[in-house]
């Protein structure tokens, strides 16, 4: 009870002992960290997926590189806010080696990867996954292999908890590779995609379900609308602060996907979308190659070349600092200057004949 003694300072101290008191056990309130990495198509809407999130009413600008953010919320009333850290991997495919500043071995016990692919964009959809899932499983797979020497409970335990992203009575459980961190993949820009023609989105929702299923993880089809926001909320809620996973399920082609890890089946998915005999005749070593070359027969993948964004960052305006950019110019000019004095020197520069 407060006395009148107590000071405004008291009293606020009283109150940041009250809800970090211990709760009903007398275990004292345990703030949680976790960390999300966002990362797919360039212009996919990962931004503007992270801010409505976030509840910022922010405009979304384009990600340079590696950006970071975080969230605070409070599992209940009257206790800490646990912390959420966003990372943001901008550039598509172009910077993947980024990842290793946000997976490391003290973060990765409590890390999760979103797979924001650009569903209007279905010729870039599996070469945008394939690259960046694999750079990724194999950055996380050596820290696995550190922590196994140094710390092998947390290794294993790491390892048992994908094994775990399907029951041990799933029908599917020795036939699936699960990604080594929880992981779950939007679909965005449903609006757009609404508008293909019907077996277009089948072929990619079908090889989505798959590929998603294979993998352990989550699958939702977003776009701006608030009501498909919210679906993915619910999942990123999850990764982000532990809340409980949604269990509602919509498989229908003809609607926005929504399946949360382990509640698909490939008996419900079916074959690849191809006849019989085209999928007799194609050679692959995986069901996830199979699945690769058919998608790929229908929508031919662009070449990495086409993938990359050769524009110069320096010249964007949003980046415009003066002191800077006259700084840079002036640069620029002594290096110019440099390259025609050194052709000149070279030119004069007498050589041996023999």
């Amino acid at each position: 009870m407060a006395k009148a003694s107590d000071t405004l300072w008291d009293l606020a101290i009283a109150e940041v002992e009250k809800r970090e008191k211990a709760d009903n056990n007398g275990k004292r309130a345990e703030v949680w960290e976790r960390s999300v990495l966002f990362m797919g198509n360039k212009n996919g809407g990962k931004t503007t997926i992270i801010l409505r999130f976030l509840k910022r009413e922010e405009i979304p600008k384009p990600t340079l590189a590696l950006e970071y953010t975080f969230g605070r919320r409070a599992r209940r009333p009257d206790t800490p806010k646990d912390v959420a850290h966003f990372w943001e991997l901008g550039g598509g495919t172009l910077l993947m080696e980024l990842i290793r500043i946000p997976i490391t071995c003290n973060s990765i016990r409590t890390f999760a990867v979103v797979l924001v692919l650009d569903l209007s964009k279905p010729n870039e959809l599996w070469t945008t996954m394939e690259k960046l899932l694999q750079v990724t499983r194999s950055h996380v797979n050596k820290i696995l292999a550190k922590l196994e020497k140094t710390n092998s409970e947390v290794a294993t335990e790491i390892k048992q908890r994908m094994r775990n992203s399907l029951p041990r009575d799933h029908p599917d459980y020795e036939l699936v590779d699960p990604f080594p961190i929880p992981l779950v993949i939007i679909g965005s820009k449903y609006d757009i995609f609404h508008e293909f023609d019907s077996e277009v989105r089948k072929i990619i929702s079908k090889t989505l379900r798959f590929v998603s299923h294979y993998y352990g993880a989550s699958l939702v089809f977003t776009s701006k609308s608030e009501a498909l926001l919210l679906k993915a909320h619910a999942l990123i809620n999850h990764l982000a602060f532990g809340y409980d996973k949604s269990k509602s399920v919509s498989v229908d082609h003809s609607k926005p996907l929504f399946i949360p890890a382990g509640m698909d089946s490939l008996s419900h998915i079916g074959p690849p979308p191809a006849s019989d005999s085209d999928i007799a005749k194609v050679c692959a070593n995986t069901p996830l190659e199979l699945w690769r070359k058919v998608f790929e027969k229908t929508f031919p993948p662009k070449s990495s070349c086409d993938l990359q964004d050769t524009r110069d960052p320096a010249q964007d305006l949003q980046y415009a600092e003066h002191k800077v950019d006259v700084m840079r110019a002036q640069k620029k000019q002594e290096l110019e200057q440099y390259k025609r004095n050194a052709s000149k020197s070279w030119k004069e520069m007498a050589f041996d004949s023999d």
